[in-house]
């Protein structure tokens, strides 16, 4: 075996309180069927340095990475928070339900991009505003929480509610912003496609909400039915938005290819 397989890398405390982390990476290179020798031609450095680098308690991000990746692996770093610190209860106004945990939210520190999966979103919209969506008379979808920080080329996946009951169009998300809601009426009053008393009546309680600006919309080329989308992809639709599975992703990447740079 010349190769470790794997997206996750973990350096768990010793008893010392010391990281160990040397001691872990002389093991994963045992665990690929590496020698030292064989693993400093992969880094381009010599035996020496390699023995150096496996023999010390820490070392910089960048060169961790760059051992992790000769392995065949890629590095995550994340912080792992329990749900009821203060982390959480700061953020949780930025995400729904379904993105929480019973027990923990876990923070992404450290990622390669070239290894981040897309997070592409589901959204669960009444058939009224789904129609303009699809027709390109409504370009911003407003929400009470969402994501703040989303990535160029993010899509969202149109789910149709009741009595439509089906996901029937793509769009592109050009950006995500948080504002108070008086603010929100006077941007985006024409072309949200909501009257002002179901505005006030959806915002109420809330000082400020989210608006997510499409730069691209279209029908799917088929529309699918819940039915199917349970059968093919476990889909259960959110009450308000959750994350596209990549196998849905994959599914529909023809009715995507267009919104995606």
């Amino acid at each position: 075996m010349s190769e470790l397989k794997g997206e996750v890398f973990r350096v768990r405390q010793t008893r010392s309180g010391n990281l160990g982390l040397g001691r872990r990476l002389s093991e994963l290179r045992s665990l690929a069927g590496l020698t030292q020798a064989q693993m400093a031609k992969r880094l381009g450095m010599t035996q020496g340095a390699v023995s150096g680098l496996e023999a010390r308690e820490d070392t910089y991000v960048s060169t961790l990475r760059k051992y992790v990746e000769a392995l065949g692996a890629s590095l995550h770093i994340d912080a792992r928070f329990d749900a009821q610190s203060t982390m959480v209860s700061t953020i949780s106004d930025v995400f729904d339900l379904e993105f929480g945990s019973d027990d923990q939210f876990v923070l992404p520190l450290y990622e390669d991009d070239r290894h981040r999966a897309q997070r592409d979103f589901v959204l669960s919209i009444r058939p009224e505003y789904s129609e303009q969506i699809l027709d390109g008379r409504k370009t911003v979808e407003l929400r009470r929480r969402f994501p703040l920080h989303v990535p160029d080329g993010t899509l969202a996946f149109i789910y149709t509610t009741s009595p439509r009951r089906a996901l029937t169009g793509v769009a592109r998300i050009s950006h995500v912003k948080k504002m108070p809601k008086e603010e929100i009426w006077e941007t985006f009053a024409h072309t949200a496609g909501i009257d002002k008393a179901g505005f006030d009546n959806y915002f109420t309680g809330l000082e400020s909400g989210f608006s997510i600006v499409f730069s691209k919309a279209k029908k799917l080329s088929r529309s699918l039915e819940l039915n199917e989308l349970r059968q093919q992809f476990r889909f259960q639709p959110p009450q308000s938005f959750l994350y596209a599975k990549p196998v849905l992703r994959e599914f529909l990447k023809h009715d995507c290819s267009d919104l995606v740079d």
